[in-house]
């Protein structure tokens, strides 16, 4: 549909910018183009991709993790979510029974840890209840049919239950990881760790100070200039 000119350009004149231009663009498949330019993602022991670079993968090491451009977040090509894949793949030792993906978004950390730890225990919550609906499918479409997935607000009570965890994941906000802290820290197993991103490096100092107060430590940090991942217990 075009835009009516005559309007926008009446829209335009009272911030004296130069009258808009209407350009044809050719016919072309944008959205394919898009998904083209996201490409495949190696993050530590991952591969993560869409259905259009399926054929790039063959050959390719690491676990693949199918996860298509969505409105749920975590396709891997933010840096918080390869962090967080960095930081899992370097405890694959640890063979946690329990794992709480909290903020799950398309699920891709909560499969990550199917990959690495097939016997474990894992539930992924959300608040927004269409990423539990994409993150159920995300999991289906990598024949993972044993993670459970459902809305909540942080840790609530039917959530508490499944615990004590032990590794909790939480790639939200620095804000909310910082209120979360001590709820967090109540319900980690005695030897248990936290992976904890999409906090600002200028944010970093506070959230390490609100899970000291929790009686938590930095045990690993995934370097990035702008978005840090930590790893605490």
């Amino acid at each position: 549909t075009l835009p009516d000119m005559a309007a926008l350009t009446a829209a335009l004149d009272g911030l004296h910018l130069d009258a808009p231009e209407k350009e044809t663009l050719e016919d072309r498949d944008w959205v394919a183009e898009a998904l083209e330019g996201l490409g495949v993602v190696q993050a530590g022991a991952f591969l993560l991709y869409g259905s259009h670079d399926a054929d790039k993968i063959e050959g390719m090491d690491g676990h693949p993790l199918l996860v298509e451009a969505n409105r749920a977040f975590g396709t891997g090509h933010h840096p918080t979510t390869a962090g967080c894949l960095e930081a899992l793949s370097r405890m694959q030792e640890l063979g946690p029974i329990t794992v709480l993906d909290i903020g799950t978004g398309s699920g891709v950390l909560a499969m990550a840890a199917r990959r690495l730890w097939p016997a474990a225990e894992i539930l992924g919550t959300d608040i927004d209840a269409p990423s539990v609906a994409v993150a159920l499918e995300n999991s289906h479409e990598n024949g993972i049919e044993d993670i459970r997935y459902f809305e909540a607000e942080g840790i609530t009570p039917e959530v508490a239950e499944e615990g004590p965890y032990d590794l909790i994941l939480a790639n939200i906000l620095a804000e909310p990881l910082m209120a979360l802290a001590l709820q967090i820290a109540a319900n980690l197993s005695e030897d248990g760790r936290v992976v904890l991103a999409g906090l600002l490096a200028r944010q970093e100092e506070s959230v390490i100070d609100a899970f000291a107060a929790a009686g938590m430590k930095v045990l690993d940090r995934v370097e990035d200039k702008t978005w840090p991942v930590l790893v605490v217990g």
